[in-house]
């Protein structure tokens, strides 16, 4: 059994999702929701209250792994610049608190879940709520595609792991 924590980063709102994988292969969910910090506050206040928040949950859940997704090139640049900022706190917690952490681009993401890399937001929480067996789509957005990133680490864990023991 491994237990994955996936994060999809952002200033106003961090993704997280639990997911659990047996020896079967059969995947559980755990746990997921959204990390929230308040718009009108000061970005480095934002940054630690991110910090405690996944502190938190590591230390309630102990993951073994942790999967980010990768930042999606924006074309506003101060929102590129605060999720990059979310991002290296999240990487900095992560990997400070002894866990192995990956990163997956979007595509990389759409791909293990839906078999399809230029996936919409429907396909992939239609198809995370299938996998994880959830009687409605995972909102809000960022809580649903943390928890399509966890799947992802879920799924290439295992191939890399099968590849390697076929070597």
């Amino acid at each position: 059994m491994m237990l994955v924590i996936g994060i999809d980063p952002g200033t106003a709102r961090t993704g997280f999702g639990l997911v659990e994988t047996s020896a079967s292969g059969a995947l559980k969910l755990i746990h997921y929701g959204v990390i929230t910090t308040p718009a009108k506050q000061p970005m480095a206040e934002r940054l630690i209250q991110l910090h405690e928040g996944l502190k938190e949950l590591l230390t309630s859940y102990k993951p073994q792994m942790g999967a980010v997704e990768q930042l999606f090139f924006q074309k506003n640049v101060s929102t590129a610049l605060s999720v990059g900022q979310a991002r290296g706190v999240v990487l900095f917690t992560l990997a400070s608190s002894g866990l192995e952490v990956e990163e997956y681009s979007p595509q990389d993401v759409k791909q293990a879940v839906t078999g399809y890399g230029a996936a919409d937001k429907t396909q992939m929480q239609r198809m995370v709520q299938t996998l994880l067996n959830m009687k409605e789509i995972p909102k809000p957005d960022d809580a649903a595609d943390a928890l399509a990133v966890a799947i992802c680490h879920i799924q290439s864990h295992s191939f890399r792991s099968r590849l390697e023991g076929s070597l």
